[in-house]
């Protein structure tokens, strides 16, 4: 591994990728702590439980910037929202954007510029809300004599803030290391494992914690982390090679094909994304209804959707929507019928089936195995950890810890391979040696 790091350093373009990096990461937990202007932040800071209570994954996503009610406070969650709708849409359902989903590199540029104009949209509409929500919940002391004027100064600030993170995220993409949105998610979860290490201290677990069940309970916590770290790096890593044999054909004077590969399907070809897709939507309606908790109605929302309590529905509804995103998202990285048509365009066909549709209808069989397969041990290894620490009465953000653990070991892994790749082009050794 030290040679490897070392490897790392030596590649001038990669360690400036990995320095740029890292500099963006500094400049987003700087702007964590940049306070929205108007904003009496003091009272978040004397509520802090309640806040936690509530709005956890969001000041777990936001690395802090929830609580401190900082500029970037509304995180990367309209982004999210955006992509989610417009890859939906995608699907042949506005056929404007199914026709750019077929446009290559093109088509790609113009959805990412949708995305954007709609992560403005309802990064406005979210910081209205959550503005007038928190000073409603707050007893109007966050922003006193609040009127129209101060709420559309903190909307405007907030939605800048996500515009400036959405910046950022494709600064890294471009000339970072790795999927900049992933990585600044990744950063906020980390900047908030000292949180979590504090919530355990003062929590009744440690307190009581002398005892041999509270021991127990502990180590068989530690065991639980380990094995989603294992059951995360073997469901990344596995695959399925499909092999394919291309025909010889001469163009010109030269011969082409003739060679045997094949093509790789992973288990799991949508990585973390449907657990960020998943927690996103699932966390929306108890943050809604938090804002008019003292209603029968809201009340109903936070005690059936809320993830922190492990809510049966909301345990159910979560699993469904990881199983879901898994298929979707897979799908749309890797369409079969185009994939056949490729192979067909190329000469190519997989032994003992036809080119053209059967190899469609082949690789869609295939495919939907295989994503079943992960999807259900994505959504397993999503759901243990929070329905262990509501067993173990551990503190409700570190609950929410277990599945940020899943959203870390991936991002990682993926950005490990990136990383590798950026190696095996110089011919160095990488983390995993084939």
């Amino acid at each position: 591994m030290f040679k490897t790091l070392k490897n790392i350093w030596n590649v001038k373009d990669l360690r400036n990728r990995i320095l740029f990096t890292l500099f963006i990461f500094l400049i987003y937990r700087i702007g964590t702590f940049v306070p929205v202007p108007g904003v009496n932040t003091d009272v978040f800071t004397a509520t802090n439980q309640a806040g936690n209570a509530l709005f956890g994954l969001l000041n777990t996503f936001s690395g802090g910037a929830l609580k401190q009610f900082s500029i970037l406070a509304l995180g990367i969650y309209p982004y999210i929202t955006a992509s989610i709708i417009v890859q939906l849409l995608s699907m042949d359902v506005v056929p404007k954007l199914a026709e750019w989903a077929k446009q290559g590199e093109m088509g790609k540029k113009k959805s990412a510029q949708l995305t954007r104009y709609l992560t403005i949209v309802l990064g406005l509409i979210q910081a209205f809300a959550m503005s007038i929500g928190f000073n409603r919940i707050y007893g109007t002391q966050m922003v006193p004599n609040a009127t129209f004027a101060d709420y559309a100064l903190i909307a405007i600030v907030l939605t800048a803030g996500t515009a400036f993170l959405m910046w950022l995220g494709e600064q890294i993409t471009e000339k970072g290391i790795g999927n900049g949105i992933s990585l600044i998610i990744f950063a906020s979860i980390i900047a908030g494992i000292p949180g979590h290490i504090q919530s355990l201290v003062n929590s009744d677990f440690i307190a009581e914690g002398q005892t041999f069940l509270n021991i127990a309970k502990f180590i068989i916590i530690a065991l639980v982390v380990v094995l989603i770290i294992v059951g995360v790096i073997y469901i990344q890593q596995a695959i399925r090679k499909i092999p394919v044999q291309y025909a010889k054909r001469v163009v010109g004077n030269k011969m082409y094909g003739g060679q045997n590969t094949h093509i790789p399907l992973k288990i799991n070809a949508a990585g973390v994304i449907p657990v960020i897709f998943a927690v996103s939507l699932l966390q929306f309606p108890t943050i809604i209804a938090g804002f008019w908790s003292t209603h029968a109605w809201a009340q109903w929302i936070i005690d059936n959707f809320s993830m922190q309590k492990a809510a049966p529905l909301a345990m159910v509804l979560y699993v469904i929507m990881i199983i879901g995103f898994t298929f979707f998202y897979t799908f749309v990285q890797m369409n079969p019928t185009q994939m056949a048509d490729q192979m067909k365009k190329n000469g190519g066909y997989i032994p003992g089936v036809r080119p053209g549709k059967t190899t469609a209808t082949y690789l869609t069989r295939v495919m939907t195995r295989l994503t079943m397969t992960g999807a259900i041990f994505l959504a397993l290894i999503s759901l243990l950890p929070i329905a262990l620490g509501s067993w173990a009465g551990l503190p409700s953000s570190i609950q929410i810890g277990g599945t940020s653990l899943l959203i870390v070991v991936g991002v990682a892994l993926d950005t490990m391979k990136t990383i590798e790749s950026q190696l095996m082009k110089r011919h160095y050794k990488g983390f995993i040696n084939k």
